[in-house]
Parts: structure tokens; sequence; C-alpha cells
């Protein structure tokens, strides 16, 4: 699948990803599974630059997950000094490309300070592109998103009777950002891991078996096709 097979006006707004089976795939090749998370850099940035050719407006990606501090501590550190890493090497880049920068999750104690400071750093340089918003799920789950807001809103004060849909939109890590209109998962599991819990509401989902150090532009663009051939109602009836 190209670009030139893709129909313009039908480009989803916004693409979520759960950059999923970056170990898999190097243990599959008997590497480390730290060398899985290398290769999926080039994949994530495949899919960046496949977003900005394609006129996506949002991408956000999955990158460290409440439940990720389960992990062995030294993948855990692995991937909190990789993040910090790529956010050095990368802001410019990205910057000059016209893309903003934006972090959703949990600033709590165990996000190391000088990683914040980077994503701060990162968000700061960015802030006035609009031709991609590029955001960076990190620390985050979608149930402790919920559990923010709503704490938010009761903190307020505010009524019971007066708590609707929109309010706990307005709370949530970032009330600008516009519901996915495709989620893609790789690497053949088949949920969505506790990733944009309110904002998947009504996005297609699509599961892949091919584990992201393997998905690039053209896996992409296949995602993109196969979200335009599908229907989406939103409760409602197309049709006769």
């Amino acid at each position: 699948m190209s670009l030139d097979d893709l129909d313009p006006q039908r480009i989803p707004r916004h693409i979520a990803c759960v950059m999923d089976g970056n170990g898999r795939w190097a243990q599959a090749q008997d590497l480390p599974r730290t060398e899985g998370h290398k290769a999926g850099e080039h994949s994530l940035f495949e899919v960046v630059d496949g977003c900005l050719d394609a006129g996506v407006e949002w991408l956000t990606v999955y990158a460290f997950s409440t439940e990720n501090w389960r992990r062995p501590k030294d993948e855990v550190k692995f991937l909190i000094n990789f993040n910090e890493e790529i956010l050095f090497r990368r802001r410019d880049e990205l910057n000059e490309r016209g893309v903003r920068i934006r972090f959703v999750g949990r600033r709590d104690w165990r996000v190391p300070k000088r990683l914040i400071k980077r994503m701060d750093q990162a968000a700061e340089l960015t802030k006035n592109n609009r031709k991609l918003t590029f955001t960076i799920a990190f620390n985050y789950g979608g149930r402790a998103e919920i559990v923010d807001a709503v704490r938010e809103i009761a903190a307020k004060g505010v009524a019971p009777n007066k708590i609707t849909e929109k309010t706990i939109a307005q709370h949530l890590y970032d009330p600008e950002m516009p519901d996915p209109d495709l989620c893609i998962r790789t690497s053949g599991e088949f949920r969505i891991s506790n990733f944009l819990l309110w904002q998947l509401a009504y996005s297609e989902l699509l599961f892949t078996d091919t584990a992201w150090p393997a998905f690039g532009r053209d896996q992409l663009f296949d995602a993109i096709q196969e979200y335009q051939d599908r229907d989406r109602r939103f409760g409602g009836v197309n049709g006769g």
C-alpha cells in the first residue's frame, strides 16, 4: 500500500498506537529485549513520517504504562534512559518538521526529574507547531487518567448533578486532544491494555500480527486503508 492509494479526504485525524512486540521481536532473533526497543525507535519515526506525509493531525503512542514499572529493573531503567535519549536526539528534528510534542501521564515520584525536564523542554520548544501533534503517553494508564479527572472535579466542588461527559473530558490530561479515529495495536495482541479508555469509545480498532519493530510507513498506510474501508456509524445507521 502506498500513500497514493489512499483517499486524501478520509485520512484519520488522530491515530493512536500501542507499540507492542519489541521484546518478543528481539527474543525471536536471539537478541536482548533492549535491542527490540532500539529497533522500535526506527519504526516510531517511520510512522511519524508517514503521518506527516498523509496529513494525519494527531499521533499518540503508548511509550510507558503505569504497569510497566513491574518489568525487570534493568529493563525499566533502560526504557527511562532510552526515552530521555530519544527526546534529546529527536526534538530539534521534530521541531523543524512542524511537529508539536506533548505528553500525557502521571508525573509522580517514580518519573526521574531529569526526564520531566526533557519533556518540558521538548513541549516548550515545539508548542507553536501544528503540522502534527505527537503525544507520548508516559507513565500513563487509562484508569489512572479517569481517576485523576474525577479527583480534580471533586476537589473543585462540582455538584454531582452537574457532572456530564463533557465535564470529565475537560479534566483529562489533555482536554484539547480529539478522540482517536483509529487505534493500532501491533504484535498479535487483541486488547487495548488500559490505553486511552475514555477516548477510544468510538475509535476503530485495528490489531495486526506484525511486531512493532517491523511496522513502518507501508504498514501504517495499510492500516489507514482498512480504516477507510470501514463504515463508521457512531451508534447510528448509515444508508437506507
